[in-house]
């Protein structure tokens, strides 16, 4: 059995702007920092044997608080980056709505096999993230893993463990630096908990 703990990445302003952030290098603003951290002091009181984050720079900065409190470096993973949505990227969706309202009215129809132009489509999406943490959990066999990642990575992984399909809405928390613990066995995933940040209470802007 392997052990694997989630992490989403912390706060951005893009975040708080409800941008599409997609693949697009975005830091941590000064709250994420903050959640970073206390997210580090958590992993801190457990054995943790690898660290790794995806290879964007608001997990990488999420992560490095652990790295320093773990003694532990964090290993870029690729796999585990955000879903790429192309030509929405870095755009509100009213900048969205304004310039590109076919691809929204396309994309809002969650159709697991449509692309936006430049993107990367739900299905695609989804199977990069399975294989990414079959492939760690296969590697890491009897360990226990943290993996810093992306609301969208999460999302996928939930959607796994319950059989749901990939249309429609999310259909859970997945709070910016909260913890979310698996269990890889046998080809099989189970939630052990979820959208855990009893971590970051009575944390102030």
């Amino acid at each position: 059995m392997t052990e694997v703990i989630l992490i989403r990445h912390g706060e951005t302003d893009w975040n708080v702007q409800g941008r599409f952030q997609g693949q697009i290098d975005v830091p941590l603003n000064a709250f994420g920092e903050r959640q970073a951290a206390r997210m580090a002091e958590r992993l801190v009181h457990e054995h943790v044997d690898v660290l790794y984050c995806s290879d964007l720079l608001r997990t990488r900065q999420t992560a490095a608080p652990a790295e320093r409190m773990l003694r532990l470096a964090a290993a870029p993973d690729a796999g585990f980056r955000e879903q790429h949505f192309g030509v929405l990227e870095g755009l509100s969706f009213d900048e969205v709505r304004a310039r590109h309202p076919d691809e929204l009215a396309a994309w809002m129809l969650h159709d697991p096999d449509y692309t936006l132009p430049d993107g990367e489509s739900v299905r695609r999406f989804h199977a990069r993230v399975v294989g990414a943490l079959e492939a760690l959990a296969a590697r890491h066999a009897g360990q226990r893993l943290a993996v810093v990642t992306h609301g969208g990575v999460l999302d996928m992984l939930y959607r796994t463990v319950h059989g749901l399909p990939l249309t429609g809405n999310r259909q859970c928390e997945i709070p910016n630096a909260g913890i979310n613990r698996l269990r890889a066995q046998g080809g099989r995933l189970e939630i052990v908990s979820w959208a855990d940040d009893a971590h970051l209470a009575g944390l102030s802007r």
